[in-house]
């Protein structure tokens, strides 16, 4: 990832409505949700959703799929963790123990449930 790319994605969440937007899809994943789906849970017009995803689509945060008539959105996943690192890769100055607590904040999100 270069600066360009890490400012497109930052500028594409610098809005609310996308903000908003991607945290639902990343809430919704690994399925998506249908355009129309979106919309309504933000409470925003349709157009005005197909604005704000494909803003989000353009800078690689989401991404969509056409079932016929639908478009479902999802969340990349794989780009925004690239972004994360980007931001973090110098983390403190090589200081483990200073970024330690942000690691530390993001695992019980992600971690795995014991079968």
């Amino acid at each position: 990832m270069d600066i360009n790319e890490a400012s497109s994605m930052l500028a594409a969440l610098a809005q609310s409505t996308r903000l908003q937007a991607f945290r639902l899809l990343v809430g919704h994943e690994p399925g998506g949700l249908p355009a129309g789906d979106i919309a309504r849970k933000l409470g925003i017009p349709q157009n005005t959703s197909s604005t704000h995803l494909a803003i989000l689509v353009n800078a690689g945060l989401a991404g969509s799929t056409r079932n016929g008539r639908s478009i479902t959105y999802r969340a990349n996943l794989d780009r925004f963790r690239e972004l994360n690192l980007y931001l973090l890769k110098d983390c403190c100055n090589g200081r483990a123990e200073i970024c330690a607590p942000l690691i530390a904040a993001l695992t019980p999100c992600c971690a795995a449930t014991p079968a």
